[in-house]
This record gives structure tokens, C-alpha cells and sequence, in this order.
């Protein structure tokens, strides 16, 4: 049996996109993947979502998301997809060996932050370890902070820390950034921000909260200890798209292209969220996104029946 549409992922993205077409009579399923719910799972607290004057933890968030999007019918399956075939319709999906087809298919599998992957990091995420400043900066009011990093996210991210934090340091590993020289000359020229160039995390220090970063000094291997209540990964992210390579058409940075609102290479697929999105990133733009392929993807239905 064919289902009308089949969303593929479960961040705000996914979850709105469901809400949208299980009130739409579209029955979704949602094969969620084990990570359900996205990169707010690793955000302990939101509070620039509109709605929670006082708010929320991100995992709390997604849960009265799913919630919601259960309420109106849309089943869950809380696996990861492992193959899929848009060469014709219905479109099949699978999860190991079970099969799955739809008339329709919402792609939201979202973009991971990379990390450093050195000692302390992931268990202080959440805790003094963030990926986002513009979700996690305001808890860093009047406090020490690094940036790692030095594109043009390290330089906005130092930047807009700077609006909270006492003092900046942004940590890299060559002798010169790699960003855009207007961000390079406001990040050099802020007060409170300072540079150590050459120089690469080792280990971040702490507990239960960040308080502190291992350098390493790459020209003279010399290692020392830099004293701070968080640390920013500003080293990009990683759109996750593997399943789609050589299927749907994907930018240099290997992000899902979309046109006429969110539909992709393939007429009856579409994207949104971050898989699509590396400029906002933010839960609201990506709720956003999904409410928009919702509609895309019922509209188009309407029309080919």
C-alpha cells in the first residue's frame, strides 16, 4: 500500500511538515531516525522560540511537537532510512528490509554540527559546549568564552558573543583566517575579542560545566591552559544528505537545491529545514520550512490527481 506522504526526519522541520499534512488529511508517516528531533536534542535551553516566555528545554520542545503532530494522525517509525528510489512513483523508501512507498516525500533530515571530537566535548555539550551562539550566547552573560574556528560563522559567532561575554577568544589553528576580510577586520578590531593563532584545542576542562580549554601551540608544541565558561564550535556543519547524493540535486557544500518554494530536482520530493537552510539554521526558520513543504507537497498532489 502507497502512503500519500512519507517525511523523512523528525527535527522542527519534520515535525511542523507533519502537523501541516496530517491536518490535511495526508496521513503522514514519519520515519524518524534514531537521533529523533534533531539538533535541539542537544540544546538544554530554548528561549528565543515565540510562545515560551520562559523557555523550554529543547528536547521538552520537540516532544510537544511530536506530540502535536501525533494528535492529528501521523504515525511514527523510529528507525533510520537506509536506501531509498525516487526514479519513479510511488516513491520507495526503506528502513532495512521493510519497504515503504508514497505518492509524496518530504525530505528534513537536517545538518550536524562537526565537532573536535576531543576529550570532554561531548560530555560537556549542553554545558558550557555549544555549536550555535545565537541559541546559546545569552547564558554567557559577562563570562570568559572561545570561539573555535576561523571562517566567516567563527567571526559572526565571536561577534555576536561579544554582546554577552566579557571577553572573546577566538582559537585557531593557522596564522591567518580563512574569512572574509570585512569579518576578519571587525572581529580584529573588537575590544573584547582576542586571538590564538596556531593553536588547537587539545581538551575541554571541566566537570560539570565548561572551566577551561587545553591549547596546543602547533609551531612550538607548547600546551597550556585557557580559563573559560564556554566554548563555540564554529568549524562548519554537515548537511545530511548521503542518502540523496546522485538522486536530488545538491550544492558545492552538498546542501538539497530547491526551487518554486521547497520542491527539489525531483518533482514530488521535496526539502526543508536544514538540509536546505545553511544561512538561519535556527528551530523557527526550519518549522517554517516545513509548514511551507507541507503545503507544497499537498498542493502538488491536488494537481496530479
Amino acid at each position: 500500500m502507497s502512503e500519500k506522504v512519507i517525511i523523512i526526519g523528525s527535527g522542527p522541520s519534520g515535525l511542523t511538515a507533519a502537523i501541516y499534512a496530517a491536518r490535511a488529511d495526508l496521513e503522514p508517516l514519519m520515519i524518524e531516525g534514531m537521533e529523533a528531533g534533531g539538533q535541539l536534542m542537544l540544546t538544554t535551553d530554548v528561549e528565543n522560540y515565540p510562545g515560551f516566555p520562559d523557555g523550554i528545554m529543547g528536547p521538552e520542545m520537540m516532544g510537544l511537537f511530536r506530540k502535536q503532530a501525533e494528535r492529528f494522525g501521523t504515525r511514527v517509525v523510529s528507525q533510520n532510512v537506509t536506501r531509498i528510489d525516487f526514479s519513479e512513483r510511488p516513491f520507495g523508501v526503506w528502513v532495512d528490509s521493510e519497504e515503504f512507498r508514497a505518492d509524496a516525500v518530504i525530505v528534513s533530515t537536517g545538518a550536524s554540527a562537526r565537532w573536535l571530537g576531543v576529550p570532554g566535548e561531548e560530555k560537556l555539550r549542553g554545558h558550557g559546549v555549544s555549536a550555535c551562539a545565537t541559541c546559546d550566547g545569552f547564558f554567557f552573560r559577562d563570562t570568559e568564552i572561545a570561539v573555535v574556528g576561523g571562517g566567516d560563522s567563527a567571526m559572526e559567532e565571536a561577534l555576536f558573543l561579544t554582546k554577552f561575554a566579557s571577553k572573546v577568544t577566538i582559537i585557531h589553528r593557522r596564522d591567518e583566517f580563512r574569512a572574509s576580510r570585512i569579518m576578519v577586520t571587525r572581529a580584529l578590531e573588537h575590544p573584547k575579542i582576542e586571538v590564538r593563532w596556531n593553536s588547537v584545542v587539545e581538551e575541554v576542562l571541566g566537570e560539570d560545566a565548561v572551566t577551561g580549554i587545553r591549547l596546543r601551540d602547533v609551531t612550538s608544541g607548547v600546551v597550556d591552559d585557557l580559563a573559560v565558561e564556554g566554548v563555540f564550535m564554529a568549524i562548519g556543519h554537515d548537511p545530511n544528505t548521503n542518502l540523496f547524493q546522485d538522486v536530488l540535486d545538491l550544492d558545492e557544500a552538498g546542501y538539497l537545491k530547491v526551487h518554486s518554494g521547497t520542491m527539489t530536482s525531483i518533482p514530488g520530493v521535496f526539502g526543508a529545514g536544514d538540509v536546505v537552510d545553511h544561512t538561519y539554521r535556527q528551530a523557527i526558520t526550519a518549522a517554517g520550512m516545513g509548514c511551507q513543504a507541507a503545503i507544497d507537497a499537498e498542493r502538488w498532489l491536488d494537481g496530479q490527481e
